[in-house]
């Protein structure tokens, strides 16, 4: 054990009292240290990568549920030889839906305490092989209390041994007779859910096109480890949740695009009436064509069409307005450019786009005062001022955006490896992009750690003040700027999809980021700005689909970027060709899968059909990773330093056992 001089014993006398108090005796600081040392050598944890998931719940769940393919094959590595295909489908979405599942089996099946003791058997037995690296303690946290005791015999009994295994048997005989059988199926189907990824990455875009972009955060609120880093989409609905005016119409806008706003009145709670009422009475006579939903005409009715290409053109007009208000609010934004109210003649119908004109396809504009075309009506001003009441006092909107906060950021390094929704901002020359905030400027790693800064006090801090509206009005910077590591373009062009038809004018630059990352000298350089291992470590992005039907390849730089938007928003999927990507980085290999396009939750539970998935390895360790390998290790190594401080002061006397 290390040695610790009387010098450094007594500067840190303080610290060690107060460990003291957790590990008041020599026997049980040693036994905690003896189990952190134990579980440095166990295997690394599985770690599983999701993004880009645009309120499509039904696939999300299933991919959270199936871990990407990690339960279907722990279940083949164990039934192989034993069960056939069917059985193992079978087991498989037992194990993904078992409450539902279960109530199928039940409509058919003529022996059901057969059934629940044949599939408790193997539970028990895929349950004990998935927990295979982690300690006890571990797998007992993710038991429920109620079915704690019975689990941990039911995992850890030998039951090759002869006088063991009628004492296992009768157990399972026990939780059939007192009907506790469906009870226990489903937990062991949880836990074996629990086992299988020991941490999930979200990377970001949860919010918006997707119909149920609530139910994914509920589901992550349930996950025993998750981080999120957040993504443009996610980032207008926090600002709309600390109350950002431009953030709220951009929230509004999308959601009508997409036919979404019953998530807004129905699932959140807020007040869509004023909106609707100003919409229709002063775009009566407008036939609002450009801003058509994209919907199923089958979902909805002519007429609640019509009212919605209202409500759309109308949140459109003031999200412009609002918008302006903010560029010229914050001239270090640098986004001038941007104000496209100014650039409007009026009285002509067209647009001067760079120096050229254009005519519009759309000339009512009954709200815009040509003097002054960013002023709100008075009529608007209080439509917006009901929103932002109505958005701030939102319990559930509340909760979820709290969460997304507490869990998230903007990059995350994780294990070595870098996390970030879209893109590192540079030049093109590949130099780190730089931005002024509040006076001081910063690039790279410097300028989205201030820019994250900022936006937590837009949404912490209570009083209005200064610092809170820069705050907020960085939110929405995040989601349009052309420093946003979140978005990675220099403009967003939404007016001019709305109102010019020559395509030339929709571009929107992408950052250099996306075409220097295949650069390796470039991507060295930013390995080296995050403090990672080239060789070792990978930056992985979502934000931009990859075009796998066109042949594009989601590895970058060979293999030190991963690009894991493969299109799991429907949206997306036509240009694409999967419904998603996902990474899998276990104690051995780095694995990419794409997944095909998901029917429903109802045809997987009731014809055991799975997502379809094309695994590629894209690194095998040849040594496998150890839990000592990762930061969790890191943090472990801390506490073990830590107590053999505390066994150092106990053995000399200078503190006491209790």
């Amino acid at each position: 054990m290390k040695k610790f001089t009387d010098e450094y014993l007594n500067e840190n006398i303080k610290y060690i009292k107060l460990l003291s108090k957790s590990y008041p005796s020599i026997s049980k600081a040693s036994s905690e240290m003896i189990n952190l040392e134990a579980i440095l050598n166990l295997p690394k944890g599985t770690e599983h990568f999701v993004t880009d998931l645009h309120g499509e719940y039904e696939p999300f769940i299933h991919v959270l549920k199936n871990g990407s393919g990690v339960v279907r094959r722990k279940i083949e590595e164990l039934f192989a030889e034993r069960l056939t295909a069917q059985e193992m489908k079978s087991l498989a979405t037992l194990v993904y839906y078992p409450e539902q599942k279960l109530e199928l089996i039940a409509e058919k099946e003529e022996n059901m305490d057969e059934y629940y003791r044949v599939n408790l058997f193997r539970l028990i037995e895929l349950c004990r092989y998935a927990s295979s690296k982690y300690t006890r303690e571990a797998v007992r946290r993710l038991i429920s209390e109620d079915y704690r005791y019975i689990l941990e015999e039911l995992l850890h009994e030998n039951i090759g041994s002869e006088h063991k295994e009628q004492y296992f048997r009768s157990m399972v005989d026990t939780i059939i007779e007192t009907n506790m059988a469906k009870n226990f199926v489903i937990e062991i189907a949880t836990v074996i859910q629990k086992l299988v990824v020991a941490r999930l990455h979200v990377i970001g875009d949860i919010y918006d096109r997707g119909p149920r972009p609530d139910v994914i955060v509920e589901k992550l609120m349930e996950h025993h480890s998750v981080d999120i880093q957040w993504g443009n989409h996610d980032i207008l609905w926090m600002g709309a949740a600390a109350g950002e005016k431009t953030c709220i119409a951009n929230v509004l806008r999308i959601s009508a695009r997409y036919g979404n706003l019953d998530i807004i009145e129905d699932v959140y709670g807020i007040n869509l009436l004023p909106l609707w009422k100003f919409a229709t009475t002063v775009y009566k006579d407008d036939p609002c064509d450009k801003f058509m939903p994209k919907i199923s005409e089958q979902d909805f009715s002519a007429d609640d069409i019509e009212v919605l290409a209202k409500v759309h053109k109308a949140i459109s007009i003031i999200q412009f307005k609002l918008e302006g208000e903010v560029i010229c609010r914050r001239p270090e934004f640098e986004m001038k450019h941007r104000l496209v109210l100014d650039m409007v003649d009026y009285d002509r119908g067209i647009i001067t786009l760079n120096d050229k004109e254009y005519k519009l396809n759309d000339e009512s504009f009954p709200t815009i005062n040509k003097e002054d075309p960013y002023r709100l009506s008075d009529e608007e001003r209080l439509v917006v001022d009901r929103l932002v009441d109505s958005f701030t006092a939102s319990e559930k909107l509340q909760k979820h955006i709290e969460f997304i906060f507490t869990k998230g950021s903007i990059y995350l390094k994780y294990n070595s490896n870098l996390l970030v929704h879209g893109c590192i901002p540079l030049n093109e020359d590949g130099s780190l992009k730089a931005m002024s905030i509040n006076g001081k400027e910063y690039s790279g790693r410097k300028l989205m750690d201030q820019m994250e800064y900022v936006i937590r006090q837009g949404f912490f801090m209570d009083k209005k003040c200064e610092e809170k509206l820069y705050g907020m009005d960085m939110m929405w910077y995040l989601w349009t700027g052309k420093c946003s590591p979140l978005f990675g373009k220099d403009g967003m062009t939404t007016f001019e999809r709305y109102f010019v038809d020559e395509k030339e004018t929709h571009k929107e630059n992408m950052n250099p980021y996306f075409n220097l990352r295949e650069d390796e000298g470039v991507c060295r350089n930013l390995f080296d700005e995050f403090g990672l291992d080239f060789n070792e470590s990978h930056i992985i992005n979502g934000h931009v689909p990859v075009k796998s039907k066109k042949g594009e390849s989601p590895v970058k730089a060979n293999g030190r970027i991963l690009v894991i938007d493969g299109g799991f928003s429907r949206a997306y999927q036509g240009k694409t060709g999967i419904a998603g990507y996902t990474l899998i980085y276990n104690s051995k290999t780095l694995q990419l899968v794409a997944h095909e396009p998901f029917d429903s939750l109802k045809d997987a539970i009731e014809n055991e059909r799975d997502i379809l998935s094309t695994t590629v390895l894209l690194e095998h360790k040849s040594s496998r990773r150890m839990v000592r390998d990762t930061d969790e290790g890191v943090d472990i190594q801390e506490k073990i330093d830590a107590l053999k401080l505390l066994l150092e002061a106990y053995s000399r006397g200078i503190v006491r056992e209790m």
